[in-house]
């Protein structure tokens, strides 16, 4: 288990993290959110080790992040770090070596992985004839190739296409299953919401909402009803209650306050010609963008 307490970091007179806590337990996937510049960075450079926190500690299975630790991280950053000149095979013996392992215990685990991800051809080939999304895929088995215990992903799905992006998910739930700690940040919050348990967004390195995605969707009153038929979006917009109306192909998205809008929305709507009527809780994105705009006007 990853336990993150009460971290702080400042540069000069810039706090990137203020006070920061939060656990992943084992087989966990554990959302860290934020815009650019929010101290998801930070965060990431002192759990690897990389910085030391000016307060505060983090600790993996109770012991205190150092060299003998940090082997037993995968990170998958943002930005592309392959050594292009590299072949496949040459980059993931470096990264595995860096990580403690054997030269034979390296070459077996890479087999395995190519064939996996169908990128065997590819292994005796240089990083920059690989394509973009084949280049992630190196990146991303280079993250993994020590077995570990905790994984940083870090915009995970940059460059892939559907197919390729199932099968990320794909081995991301397969390490879940083994009991890796997962951390996983994007700025799509679909992918958040399909894989994350829990949660924390940061702005200005500080933890302003936190806690389990289902109680956080559930505690926020707004809602969404979706409505296909034949409906006059203007008088539906003089409800009381009713926050915004977009159309979206051939049905209405209407935005509301909390539930006890939703009865008085259908006895308008039951007067007309409806085949769909479908009341969801807000999106995360949706409240992702409130909350962070509320305490930036603060």
């Amino acid at each position: 288990m990853l336990v993150v307490k009460d971290v702080e970091k400042s540069y000069g007179k810039v706090r990137a993290v203020a006070g920061l806590s939060f656990e992943v337990k084992d087989g966990e996937i554990f959302g860290l959110l934020g815009e650019n510049g929010a101290g998801k960075t930070t965060t990431f450079r002192i759990i690897m080790g990389l910085l030391d926190a000016d307060k505060g500690a983090v600790t993996l299975n109770g012991k205190k992040i150092d060299y003998g630790v940090t082997d037993k991280i995968g990170f998958l950053t943002e930005e592309r770090s392959l050594l292009t000149k590299l072949t496949v095979k040459e980059q993931v013996i470096y990264y595995g070596i860096l990580k403690g392992m054997y030269e034979d215990e390296i070459l077996s685990r890479l087999d395995e992985l190519l064939k996996e991800f169908e990128i065997v051809e590819y292994k005796d080939r240089k990083i920059k004839e690989l394509s973009k999304g084949n280049q992630q895929k190196i990146q991303f088995i280079a993250a993994i190739i020590n077995k570990p215990k905790l994984l940083i992903l870090d915009e995970p799905f940059t460059g892939l296409d559907p197919i390729n992006v199932a099968m990320f998910k794909s081995h991301i739930r397969k390490l879940q299953k083994e009991g890796c700690s997962i951390i996983f940040s994007s700025h799509q919050m679909e992918h958040i919401e399909e894989f994350c348990e829990k949660l924390t967004i940061l702005v200005k390195g500080k933890s302003i909402l936190n806690g389990y995605v289902k109680d956080i969707k559930k505690e926020y009153r707004k809602k969404n009803i979706f409505i296909k038929g034949d409906i006059d979006a203007k008088t539906l917009g003089k409800i009381k209650g009713v926050i915004s109306i977009h159309e979206n192909m051939e049905e209405l998205a209407v935005s509301i306050t909390d539930e006890s809008v939703v009865e008085k929305v259908f006895k308008e709507v039951a007067k007309k010609n409806i085949t769909k009527f479908l009341v969801e809780e807000a999106t995360l994105n949706e409240i992702f963008i409130e909350k962070v705009r509320e305490y930036n006007a603060k």
